[in-house]
């Protein structure tokens, strides 16, 4: 398996980073690819750091919509010099969060919009966080983004059929996190069971959104085994399978290949 979207410099971690990582690798877990937001700029390396230092993790670069006021006119070019490092896969994790609006929306849009530019510029896939702002979310993507071709990930998605069509058109992936575990994530439940199999992918999100039966306690990428044991369940396949198609998907997807470790 590979867990598409985790935290690994999270603080959550600091005392057993280490220890959670070879739990994930014991648990089949093959890579990781830690999310290179942290708290903002000017922390654009987070992620790379852990990327360096271990064959298993890949990294991203980008901005967090919570983190919008800090965007400024050194960003994208620091981003863009970022995103050629041969483990850096993507730019992200951006979007919209109407949700906490830690940024005024006006300056979510500047940053999400300046970084789909950087990103379209280095053909590199996206990684999107939305929450509570959809309609925004797609019409700046179907404006500025799909007309590029290039990919994206859905991450930790969270919407219904209706959304997800509109995803799958642009050509986005949608990833899984924990909450396809809950029971009442019942439209969500519906869409891990349908969505195409070459389009879905599996994450932890983690240290958030643990997963059943560790819901509530601190999530870690070992932990995306329950995410892929549920989603095989609900489309009655193997988990090998669903292992298989997910870690072939995130392969095609960001263009490496299994011996793709450094």
């Amino acid at each position: 398996m590979i867990d598409s979207h985790c935290h690994l410099d999270d603080d959550r971690f600091a005392e057993d980073r280490e220890a959670v990582i070879d739990r994930a690798l014991a648990a089949g877990v093959e890579h990781m690819m830690s999310i290179g937001t942290g708290d903002g700029p000017p922390n654009y390396e987070c992620a790379i750091r852990f990327a360096e230092k271990y064959d298993c993790v890949y990294a991203t670069v980008g901005v967090h919509p919570h983190s919008a006021k800090q965007f400024d006119h050194l960003s994208p070019s620091r981003i863009a010099e970022l995103l050629k490092h041969p483990k850096v896969l993507g730019l992200g994790e951006i979007g919209l969060d109407y949700h906490y609006d830690f940024a005024p929306r006006d300056v979510q849009h500047r940053a999400f919009l300046d970084q789909l530019e950087v990103a379209k510029s280095a053909r590199k896939p996206i990684i999107i966080h939305t929450r509570e702002a959809w309609p925004d979310t797609f019409n700046l993507l179907e404006k500025y983004w799909a007309p590029a071709g290039l990919p994206g990930i859905m991450h930790c998605f969270s919407g219904g059929p209706v959304e997800a069509e509109r995803c799958l058109k642009m050509g986005f992936y949608l990833s899984f996190a924990g909450v396809v575990t809950f029971p009442k994530a019942l439209d969500l439940q519906k869409v891990a069971r349908t969505a195409p199999a070459d389009r879905i992918l599996v994450e932890t999100d983690s240290p958030y959104l643990a997963p059943i039966p560790h819901r509530g306690k601190r999530n870690e990428p070992s932990f995306v085994l329950h995410t892929a044991v549920k989603i095989a369940e609900l489309r009655g396949l193997p988990l090998e399978t669903i292992s298989e198609q997910t870690t072939a998907n995130f392969r095609t997807l960001f263009a490496v290949s299994s011996s793709s470790t450094s």
